[in-house]
């Protein structure tokens, strides 16, 4: 038995764009998925007690059964394909040093503190941290590097083609990374105080990232504020650099103001970037692909936490610490 945890992300700048190859810089925050991977005779059994899905358990034995639980049915089908995918991914690292793992069955439990689908990168800490234990039960442990990429090929396989590698380096590595298509590396960063109010609800990764793809394929001009986007990361950047707050915060309202352009934002999710702003935030914007779910605010969390807790879309509010840790092996 081995257990694994990954931590959940903000996008300070970037969302969208970072999947036509512009650069994007999310951070890691104090939400973690917890992953504890068991072998058994055969199959897999998955077990998700605190995944916004009200539990459920899936026995796994040639054909899948799908579980009657109160999510949309696209939400659940994510869920289980990541885990699917992890556990594949497992089994060839496994494979590829030269143990025989192919018919190697496993209990997977899932514990995240990071809701479903809401702009927190939840499946990318839960496909790190499933990848990381599953490996090591098998007896093998990935450099980092390994790790956070083949996390991508399984988001990369579940949001068919639409992922970036964004979150997956960002829940392997921890703190503040860069991504630009390839390109991933880590930045010093100054623990920012960062609130996020979250509206309950959830947004579709894989629809809204083609929603933005029909829209740029259709208007000319929507390839130009992508590339806006970029450019504003870049900026955001040398202003993340020398902690310029005022800066960052003025980037991040302009950032909300393109994903919004989108189609990507939500009433709610506006609702709660003006509740931020009124009480004072520096910038705001939503975090995430958008159509509900959080915001991410920059400014004092005395100020930010019950301004947002007592706006009507928002639901619950929380101060986002900095996790520089990424991937931990937690012990039994």
């Amino acid at each position: 038995m081995v257990t694994s945890s990954a931590p959940g992300k903000v996008f300070l700048f970037g969302e969208h764009a970072v999947v036509y190859g512009e650069p994007a810089v999310p951070c890691a925050i104090g939400l973690r998925a917890r992953v504890t991977v068991t072998r058994r005779e055969e199959g897999l059994r998955v077990r998700a007690g605190d995944l916004s899905l009200d539990g459920f358990a899936v026995e796994y034995d040639g054909d899948t059964s799908t579980p009657e639980v109160d999510v949309p049915e696209n939400l659940l089908d994510a869920a289980m394909g990541y885990i699917n995918e992890a556990v594949a991914q497992a089994r060839t690292a496994a494979s590829e040093r030269g143990i025989d793992a192919g018919e190697t069955g496993f209990e997977v439990v899932v514990d995240s503190d990071i809701p479903l689908g809401a702009g927190l990168g939840s499946s990318a800490a839960v496909v790190v941290a499933a990848i990381d234990a599953a490996t090591r039960e098998l007896g093998v442990e990935l450099p980092r590097e390994e790790l956070a990429d083949r996390a991508y090929q399984v988001e990369h396989a579940v949001q068919d083609g639409g992922a970036s590698r964004a979150d997956t380096f960002c829940a392997t590595m921890g703190g503040a990374v860069r991504i630009e298509g390839e390109d991933c590396r880590t930045l010093d960063t100054p623990d920012l105080p960062l609130v996020v109010g979250y509206d309950g609800g959830a947004g579709d990764t894989g629809e809204l990232v083609a929603q933005v793809r029909a829209l740029r394929e259709s208007h000319g001009f929507v390839a130009d504020t992508v590339s806006t986007v970029g450019d504003l990361v870049r900026r955001g950047e040398t202003a993340l650099a020398a902690d310029d707050r005022e800066t960052l915060g003025e980037l991040m309202n302009v950032n909300h103001g393109l994903l919004s352009a989108l189609g990507v934002s939500a009433r709610s999710l506006d609702a709660m970037v003006w509740a931020a702003r009124e009480a004072g935030a520096r910038g705001a914007k939503l975090t995430g692909a958008g159509g509900g779910g959080c915001i991410v605010a920059l400014g004092d969390p005395d100020e930010l936490e019950p301004a947002l807790s007592y706006a009507p879309a928002c639901e619950d509010a929380f101060h986002a610490e900095l996790d520089t840790g990424g991937l931990r092996q937690e012990e039994l």
